[in-house]
C-alpha cells in the first residue's frame, strides 16, 4: 500500500498549480495586450539574470522571502512536482528489494526514495537560485507524500509524528554523507551507502559495489540534462539498475511544454 502512487494527489496539485500559473499568466498578458495569442512549445523568456541580483534582492532573501527569478515561479513548483514524482513513480524497487536484499518495508521505501531526491538536489543546486528555490519544492513534495503515505496505511497521529521526525533525522544524515561521497572517492561514497541505504546490513561487497556504481551512472547522467528544460518540466528518465554499457550517457530527446509549463 506505501508504494501505491498518490496519483490522485499529485493530479490535485498539478491541477491547481496549474490553474494558479495559467491563471496569472494570462491576466498579465491581457493588461499588456488585448490580442492575446496563446503560444505553444516556446520556452519562456528569462526575466533577469544573476548578475542582476542586487543588494536589495540579498535582502529580502535573507529576511525567508524570495526574490526574482529568470522563470516565472510557478512554472519552478510544477517541475518541482514532477521531478520529485520521477523519483518515486519511475524506479523499479522489486529491483533494489531483491538485488540489495532489502526488506518490502515503508522505510526501505523512503530509503531508496531519498536516495534519488538527493541526485535530484545534487543536479539543481547547479542552477543557482532558480535551482535552490526548485530544491526546497521537491523537499516539500517529499514530506506532503511521505505522510500521506502514513495516513493511508492507518498509522495513528502520535506515531505518524514520530515517524516523521525519525525520517527527518535520517534524510539530512543521508544528505550530509551522500554529498561527502560524491565529493570525495568510491570509499567514502561506498560507507555512505552502507550506512544509509542498506542501513549498517550489508555484508556482501557486491551488492555495495553495484549501488555505487548505480549512482555514479545515474549522477553523470542526470548532469547531462539540460538546466532549462529541467527547471521548466522536471522530467528525469533514470537509467536501469544493470546494462551493458554502463558508460554511455544516452541522450534523451527534448521535452516540448508550453506556456504553462507543461
Amino acid at each position: 500500500m506505501y508504494r501505491r502512487p498518490l496519483q490522485s494527489a499529485v493530479r490535485l496539485g498539478i491541477n491547481v498549480t496549474t490553474s494558479r500559473a495559467a491563471l496569472g499568466k494570462v491576466t498579465r498578458k491581457m493588461f499588456c495586450n488585448s490580442q492575446l495569442t496563446l503560444l505553444f512549445n516556446v520556452k519562456e523568456t528569462p526575466q533577469h539574470s544573476e548578475d542582476e541580483v542586487g543588494s536589495f534582492t540579498k535582502l529580502i532573501e535573507a529576511m525567508g522571502f524570495t526574490g526574482p527569478l529568470k522563470y516565472n515561479k510557478w512554472k519552478i513548483k510544477i517541475a518541482a512536482l514532477r521531478m520529485y514524482t520521477c523519483c518515486v513513480e519511475r524506479i523499479n524497487y522489486d529491483d533494489f528489494f531483491e538485488r540489495c536484499t532489502l526488506p518490502d518495508t515503508l522505510n526501505s521505501w523512503f530509503l531508496i526514495a531519498q536516495l534519488h531526491v538527493w541526485m535530484c538536489l545534487v543536479r539543481m543546486r547547479q542552477e543557482g537560485r532558480e535551482g535552490k528555490y526548485m530544491c526546497r519544492y521537491i523537499v516539500h513534495s517529499m514530506w506532503e507524500d511521505v505522510e500521506q503515505r502514513c495516513k493511508i496505511m492507518g498509522i495513528d497521529a502520535s506515531h505518524r509524528k514520530e515517524s516523521l521526525k525519525s525520517m527527518t533525522e535520517t534524510f539530512y544524515a543521508a544528505i550530509f554523507g551522500y554529498d561527502e561521497g560524491i565529493l570525495s572517492d568510491d570509499r567514502v561514497l561506498a560507507a555512505a551507502l552502507w550506512r544509509n541505504l542498506f542501513n549498517r546490513e550489508c555484508e556482501d561487497p557486491r551488492q555495495l559495489e553495484l549501488m555505487l556504481e548505480y549512482v555514479r551512472k545515474q549522477m553523470q547522467y542526470i548532469d547531462s540534462l539540460d538546466a532549462e528544460d529541467l527547471l521548466l518540466t522536471g522530467e528525469v528518465k533514470w537509467r536501469p539498475m544493470l546494462e551493458e554499457n554502463a558508460q554511455s550517457i544516452l541522450k534523451v530527446a527534448t521535452p516540448t511544454y508550453n506556456d504553462a509549463g507543461l
